[in-house]
């Protein structure tokens, strides 16, 4: 059955709720508009996979551009969107079975993997333990947990490990759920994580605040809140990359103030997987993909044709 989108955003394609493992998650698709001129490469299938706190929204540009030449796919991954906000073990590998079980169930032929955030590392988790099913990875401002841990002096450890037992407590974190799911505060976050404060309006913070409205919303993001920027979320981006073995194309915004590029440094990652390509944008925050598309969906395009031809 064709659902409508819960959020303030246009419909995004033929929205369905699917059951996986007993849970509910919401999907989206558009078929390709193509008039099957081009070759296989260029018109493989896409997945896409949104940020923490986001959900196939977050797509809303992407998923109608690049429709007119693939057919693409948005999860809504679980604990988030219109998913089921379920009691589970979140971490990437979770989120990773997830989309190859959705491959499995309704693609079967090798998908370029698209993610944003923490959605670029279930990407590259996905890629890593699924390689049958990914023809190519874009990485839009990947986030490192295990490198930023790593970065932490280790006199350090015990301090942080304190301050994070204690925000991470029950009671702290629904309070804390709350308050900033509160739409004023949702705007704020979204001014700070992009770079032009315009792109940021009433469409995406519906997007963004709707979903925290959800039944067991609250009790979600306290599980996943917790494995959030430690390296119990996932293996590392050093740790993955070298066994990738499809083309790779790392995006990030020259003005990303969640993940700077000064902090981040993924020129870094080159050095672990030949097959990367790193793009950095000239504009865009830790969202390019919503607040300036044309620039991605033009880097996506290109790279897709330069290896297509191989």
């Amino acid at each position: 059955m064709e659902l409508t989108a819960k959020n303030g955003c246009p419909r995004l394609g033929f929205q369905r709720d699917w059951v996986w493992r007993g849970w509910q998650v919401r999907y989206t698709y558009i078929r390709a508009k193509s008039n099957g001129t081009i070759t296989p490469n260029d018109s493989a299938p896409m997945i896409f996979l949104h940020g923490f706190g986001a959900s196939i929204g977050h797509w809303r540009y992407s998923l109608q551009q690049l429709s007119q030449s693939h057919t693409v796919y948005a999860l809504d991954l679980l604990g988030f969107g219109s998913s089921q906000k379920a009691i589970a073990s979140y971490d990437t590998s979770l989120w990773a079975d997830l989309v190859h079980d959705f491959w499995l169930t309704f693609i079967r032929e090798p998908a370029i993997l698209v993610g944003n955030s923490v959605g670029s590392l279930v990407a590259l988790v996905a890629a890593a333990q699924y390689p049958e099913m990914t023809k190519g990875v874009v990485a839009i401002s990947l986030p490192d947990p295990v490198a930023q841990t790593e970065a932490i002096p280790g006199w350090m450890l015990p301090i942080v490990e304190a301050i994070q037992n204690t925000v991470a407590s029950p009671p702290v974190l629904r309070t804390l759920f709350y308050i900033i799911r509160r739409p004023s505060l949702v705007r704020g976050w979204a001014k700070f994580a992009y770079e032009n404060p315009d792109a940021v309006n009433d469409e995406l913070v519906d997007i963004l605040a709707t979903p925290a409205t959800d039944r067991g919303a609250a009790r979600a993001f306290s599980i996943v809140f917790k494995v959030m920027g430690s390296s119990r979320l996932g293996p590392g981006v050093k740790t993955l990359l070298p066994q990738i073995n499809v083309p790779i194309l790392l995006l990030w915004g020259k003005q990303d103030r969640l993940i700077p590029v000064s902090f981040a440094n993924p020129k870094k990652y080159l050095q672990y997987n030949s097959k990367i390509k790193f793009v950095e944008l000239e504009r865009g925050g830790h969202c390019p993909q919503d607040e300036c598309p044309e620039l991605v969906h033009r880097e996506i395009l290109d790279w897709i044709a330069s290896f297509s031809q191989l």
